[in-house]
């Protein structure tokens, strides 16, 4: 390892009682980020389809993973000499949103829930604490910037794949996340079949839809960015920067505004910090790759303008709007506090793709402020982390992270986000992330170094 690819904070001593010192740069790797970075392989490189034996869709191997880390925190919040010193942010916010997901379970259970609505309730409180699990193994688990650097390389990568066996799928024109089976798991459902818009074809890739994907490849490609430009040699930046091109190339292969418009709240944070040689380079980049994918598909660059053209007659748009009315009614009847955590559940209601309405209604106002409030809390805490900063790489990642959260708030008006385990788990690791980047960014060295308490202990 070269010495320009260690941060120097890592090398920062902390005085943790009398005669007593440790730096964040320990040699341990079973850590939070070994595991989170093989439960986000898991969750981009298996199908969403395939779970465990005798499980639900919270059995896929990821989801079992993030679920093993919620407990593995708990236990360690649990036993006094492994607590970690100092605040987390991103701990309260969470605990409000747990507040508020229990508290419309409850009231769900009083209004009366039917079969179909309390397995929903269930499977929605599992899946919750597998994202809980990501977000605080993130914020609390990760011990200093080289680490987070480790986790941020496999989640690019394991991007990359998802985004490379998509465009193989745009280009041979048939699905291949069927040949993706693996021996000891089962297929809950069929593999996404490609859809047809505009005259091109919809890629879904290992996810469960194609708005999904191109959610999922939106969120990694400015972190890809961050590798290509930061790398520490020019031959990792070499390859991350065909990494970025491959994840960047598979979102418009979705055909979906969504991931477009992601690109575009990325790019509006992390071009104030490029110099204009750079920001010249980038878009000869996406013009080259708008222009290749267009070679290979004649009809793809006139699907894409006419997404945005003829966004009034476009029935994507008018089936979202159309469902105003039916929401309306429901919310009124419970406003504050909805009808029950998960409790809009798709066959008995209609598909509504946007999460907002969805939280107003299971968990009413109290519920999409809190989960906005999660948003928010991350995103202060990046923007802390922004100013705080002194180096050009750390001040790069935070503003990524910023666009990541702004993407997670755009998103959730487009679909259901959280229903979606593979976006809804990569919107947690950013969380997460953002919680990291505000603890070694903090001015006391307790904070930053995320010292157990046995640490602390005298004899």
């Amino acid at each position: 390892m070269t010495a320009s690819s260690i941060h120097p904070g890592d090398l920062e001593p902390s005085r943790v009682k009398l005669r007593t010192y440790i730096t964040r740069r320990r040699i341990l790797r079973f850590d939070a980020a070994m595991v989170l970075g093989l439960m986000f392989t898991l969750l981009t490189v298996i199908p969403a389809r395939l779970i465990l034996p005798g499980t639900t869709d919270i059995g896929r191997p990821a989801l079992v993973v993030a679920l093993g880390m919620f407990c593995w925190w708990v236990i360690a919040r649990m036993s006094p000499g492994l607590t970690l010193t100092g605040p987390q942010p991103i701990r309260w916010a969470l605990v409000a949103w747990w507040f508020s997901l229990l508290l419309s379970y409850a009231v769900g259970f009083q209004r009366g829930y039917t079969g179909m609505e309390a397995n929903s309730a269930d499977r929605w409180l599992l899946g919750m604490a597998a994202f809980s699990g990501v977000v605080l193994g993130l914020s609390d688990g990760l011990s200093n910037w080289d680490r987070l650097r480790t986790f941020l390389k496999a989640m690019v990568w394991a991007s990359a794949f998802m985004s490379l066996v998509g465009l193989a799928e745009a280009a041979l024109s048939q699905p291949l996340s069927g040949y993706l089976v693996l021996p000891g798991l089962e297929e809950i459902r069929a593999a996404p079949e490609l859809q047809v818009r505009g005259g091109s074809l919809r890629v879904a890739s290992t996810t469960s839809h194609y708005i999904e994907l191109s959610a999922v490849l939106a969120t990694a490609l400015p972190f890809a960015i961050h590798l290509a430009r930061f790398g520490p040699t020019k031959e990792e930046r070499r390859r991350y920067l065909i990494a970025a091109v491959l994840i960047g190339a598979g979102i418009p292969a979705t055909i979906s505004r969504t991931g477009i418009v992601a690109i575009g709240i990325s790019m509006a944070c992390l071009v104030p910090l490029w110099t204009w040689r750079m920001r010249y380079n980038v878009l000869v980049m996406c013009a080259g790759v708008f222009g290749a994918l267009g070679a290979v598909k004649p009809s793809f660059a006139m699907t894409i303008v006419e997404m945005f053209t003829n966004i009034s007659e476009d029935p994507s748009i008018t089936s979202r709007t159309e469902d105003y009315e039916l929401v309306g009614y429901y919310f009124a009847q419970r406003p504050w506090l909805g009808r029950g955590t998960g409790s809009w559940v798709v066959p008995q209601y209609i598909y509504l793709d946007n999460q907002w309405l969805s939280t107003a209604l299971c968990q009413g106002l109290l519920g999409c402020a809190l989960l906005a409030g999660l948003f928010l809390t991350a995103m202060v805490l990046a923007i802390i982390a922004l100013r705080r900063a002194t180096s050009a790489e750390d001040k790069h990642l935070c503003a990524a992270l910023i666009g990541t959260q702004i993407i997670a708030m755009f998103v959730s008006a487009t679909f259901d986000s959280l229903w979606f385990d593979t976006y809804a788990i990569t919107m947690a690791v950013t969380i997460g992330l953002c919680g990291a980047v505000w603890r070694f960014t903090h001015p006391r060295r307790a904070v930053r170094t995320s010292i157990p308490d046995r640490f602390l202990r005298d004899g």
